[in-house]
């Protein structure tokens, strides 16, 4: 997270022509949305999530983040969105002017999922700040806010953190402007167990707490308070909540002011995930990064180093949905300036062209949602010669922009943009990408419905 209105996510796969094989490994991993601040688990379906919370484009400062969404994968290099998954909108005793949905984290207990996020309650948002709970029997969707942990949040206390031990004890952690604190939850996982305490011996804690535990070690990692770019430090302990030994830094500054993190295993490795603003190049629109974290024969980390290849695939890529449904520029009306030209490159030997001007837009009709509808994904392929977006329009509501980053030409349609939405069920949907930002040639969209 950060805290000087100037803060925090998004996905594209930049692939080859197939929606489910042939992609390869880049940071940032995610790229048709903005996303910041990730928090990684691995549940028992054998797939890893990541929590992020999410930078609206354009953004005011770090105000208007909001919309949480879930990305998963089971190889570490295909992504998938899952969807929005909680809005400010469904908070009942959030903010009348919503925003402000900071750094995440997600749990589960005896089939429950909890998602814990920070949200401040009155217009003075700093003052009032809270730590609420929403939950589901799914990890990636039909979340439900049931209230907030009384004892925490305050002034500028946010980011929370849950680790569960080995004994099934879960503890809360949280904290911002140069405070953090932990306590134990109650078996219900929305209430302490007696007072939260703080956690002492860390060294220039600012915010963004992360715990997790390898060989009977205890880690805690933070970012700093390091003069304009935030470096992540990690302590350790033998006990969840302290004292703490304070290690050093083991992921120095991206390119961005801010830093926040989280630590995970999966498949016998263990990954640093972070964002930086290389997509963008302001720091209130980041995108969220993994690379391999390993550890010295003591315990302590090593300085992760930061890459913009990622990390390699762990595991075969889960298979298309066998209702993906594709759908051609030839078959889409057009507005604006927009035009479907011939285009060898293009997979269908047609693509929409002048969407760089204004008021130009793709349009599909009667286009369906499966038997009964529900979350499906989008998948806008094409080619981009700079970094560009589009509007994306989803029976005619604003899902707001999806990023086109550059794929090298006009001719290599090697550019994937997903965003996962609800869909109506039946041929019963309408698309509309609208440009007007930077060029990019759309080849084909596809539609595909989540498990």
């Amino acid at each position: 997270m950060f805290k000087h209105l100037n803060r925090h996510g998004l996905i594209t796969l930049l692939a080859s022509a197939s929606f489910a094989t042939g992609c390869f490994a880049a940071n940032p991993f995610i790229t048709s949305i903005y996303t910041a601040d990730p928090s990684a688990h691995v549940w028992s379906d054998g797939r890893l999530y990541v929590y992020p919370s999410r930078d609206i484009d354009p953004p005011r400062g770090c105000d208007l983040m909001d919309q949480y969404h879930v990305f998963s994968t089971a190889d570490m290099v295909n992504w998938r969105d899952e969807g929005e998954i909680l809005r400010a909108s469904q908070v009942p005793w959030g903010r009348k002017e919503g925003g402000f949905m900071w750094a995440p984290d997600c749990a589960f207990k005896d089939g429950t999922y909890y998602y814990y996020f920070p949200h401040p309650s009155e217009t003075k948002w700093n003052d009032s700040w809270k730590i609420g709970v929403a939950t589901s029997t799914k990890p990636a969707s039909d979340f439900k806010v049931v209230g907030f942990i009384e004892g925490t949040g305050g002034f500028a206390m946010i980011d929370p953190a849950v680790f569960m031990d080995d004994d099934g004890q879960a503890y809360i952690y949280f904290g911002g402007g140069g405070k953090c604190s932990g306590g134990k939850l109650k078996a219900g996982m929305t209430e302490l167990e007696g007072p939260v305490q703080p956690m002492t011996g860390l060294k220039d804690f600012h915010e963004a707490t992360w715990v997790f535990k390898r060989k009977g070690i205890y880690y805690l990692t933070y970012a700093d308070n390091n003069p304009r770019v935030n470096r992540l430090q990690y302590a350790t302990s033998s006990n969840p909540l302290g004292p703490w030994t304070a290690k050093g830094v083991y992921l120095e500054p991206t390119d961005c002011d801010t830093s926040h993190g989280s630590v995970v295993e999966y498949k016998g490795q263990w990954y640093a995930f972070y964002h930086n603003k290389s997509l963008s190049g302001k720091g209130n629109l980041r995108s969220i990064c993994v690379d391999k974290l390993n550890f010295n024969d003591d315990g302590t980390l090593q300085t992760v180093v930061q890459t913009k290849t990622g990390v390699p695939s762990v595991g075969p890529a889960s298979a298309p949905s066998p209702d993906l449904v594709k759908y051609e520029v030839r078959n889409a009306s057009l507005g604006g300036s927009a035009t479907i030209e011939d285009d060898n490159a293009a997979s269908g030997g047609k693509s929409g062209q002048n969407l760089h001007l204004k008021d130009s837009y793709l349009q599909w009709n009667n286009v369906s949602g499966g038997k009964s509808g529900g979350r499906a994904t989008i998948d806008i392929h094409y080619a981009a010669e700079g970094n560009a977006k589009l509007k994306l329009f989803v029976n005619n509501a604003d899902y707001s922009f999806v990023n086109t980053p550059s794929t090298g030409g006009w001719g290599q349609y090697t550019g994937h943009s997903l965003l996962t939405v609800p869909l109506g069920a039946g041929k019963t949907n309408l698309i509309k990408l609208v440009g007007g930002n930077s060029g990019v040639n759309v080849d084909y969209i596809t539609v595909s419905p989540l498990p």
